[in-house]
This record gives structure tokens, C-alpha cells and sequence, in this order.
């Protein structure tokens, strides 16, 4: 059995990438992941990219923040010490709406933020893992897991037919920059 985890084609054109994917998916070849040095518009729909969870995770951290200043304001300001402020009533809400739209928003960044960073393991100190450095700078990476597809010289053949520059074989699953 091979070492190998992944095979890696590089395409120095986005446009060649497009037609590779399309070639893999006739082939009925699954296609790993995409690494390109910028956007390319409509990747997401080819390679079948689900809609992120993050503006979910975003309203939940919100109404966290809502509930928490509430919860905060109205035990502090209502239950625990009343105070006759300017014969105000002591559950005055429109005095509250301001303090509360702000911790909305900071929990809702701050949870976003802190999500993003552990869903796609980019927290601080962890080395960045990279499949090709080239894929930082000029050149459009298809990986394709060696080990669901067997015929390495089918996919060779595509790759090539595609247009691409290189293809290698990866026998770890990240690049690491040490």
C-alpha cells in the first residue's frame, strides 16, 4: 500500500483549473479541495461547497449578548439595587436599548471571530498547513484523495489533458512551513 494521500495538479490558468474540475466530475473523481492564490467566482458551486454556518453562529453569539446585557442591566438596575433616578421608574427599557445593541455587537464579533478561527484551525502559534507553497502564489492546486481513486495513471492522463502544469503526489496530508 501506497504512502500517498493525495494527488496534487498545479494549472498556472484558472481557466484550465474550471476545465479540470469539470473533467474530474464527468469521471465521476472526487475532488478534494481547490487551492487558488485568489477568488475565482463560481468555485463554490463546482465543487459543491456548502453555504457557510457562520451568520448562524453570528446571531446565536448576538442574542447571547442581548440576553446577557439584559440579564446584567435589569439584576443590577431593577432587582438587586433600585435606585430613584430623576423619578424615573427603575425598569426604564428604552435606557437600556443602547448598552444592549452594543453587547450584541461585540459578542457577535468576538464569537464570530474566535469560530472562524477554530473552524478552520488558524489560531495563533499553529503552523500554517499548506498542500503546495505554489498555491500561495501563482499557480491553481486540485487535490484529489489518492486513496479513493486507485487509477493514479487515469488521473495522470486528465490532469494533463486539462492543461496542468505538474501533478504530484503528496505522501503527507499538509506541508508544514518548519
Amino acid at each position: 500500500m501506497s504512502n500517498t494521500k493525495y494527488i496534487l495538479a498545479s494549472y498556472a490558468d484558472p481557466d484550465d483549473m474550471m476545465s479540470g474540475i469539470d473533467a474530474l466530475q464527468k469521471n465521476n473523481i472526487k475532488i478534494y479541495d481547490a487551492f487558488t492564490p485568489m477568488p475565482i467566482h463560481g468555485i463554490e458551486d463546482k465543487l459543491g461547497v456548502q453555504r457557510s454556518r457562520l451568520p448562524i453562529v453570528a446571531f446565536l453569539f448576538g442574542i447571547t449578548g442581548t440576553i446577557c446585557a439584559f440579564s446584567l442591566m435589569y439584576y443590577t438596575l431593577v432587582y438587586d439595587w433600585p435606585m430613584n433616578i430623576g423619578g424615573k421608574p427603575a425598569f426604564a427599557f428604552p435606557d437600556f436599548i443602547p448598552i444592549m445593541f452594543e453587547l450584541t455587537v461585540l459578542f457577535a464579533a468576538y464569537g464570530m471571530g474566535f469560530t472562524f478561527f477554530y473552524r478552520t484551525h488558524l489560531f495563533p502559534g499553529r503552523a500554517p498547513r499548506v498542500m503546495d507553497f505554489r498555491a500561495t502564489d501563482d499557480r491553481f492546486v486540485l487535490a484529489v484523495d489518492a486513496a479513493e481513486n486507485t487509477d493514479h495513471e487515469k488521473l495522470d492522463s486528465l490532469f494533463k489533458e486539462t492543461g496542468a502544469v505538474e501533478v504530484k503526489y503528496n505522501d503527507r496530508k499538509y506541508v508544514s512551513y518548519e
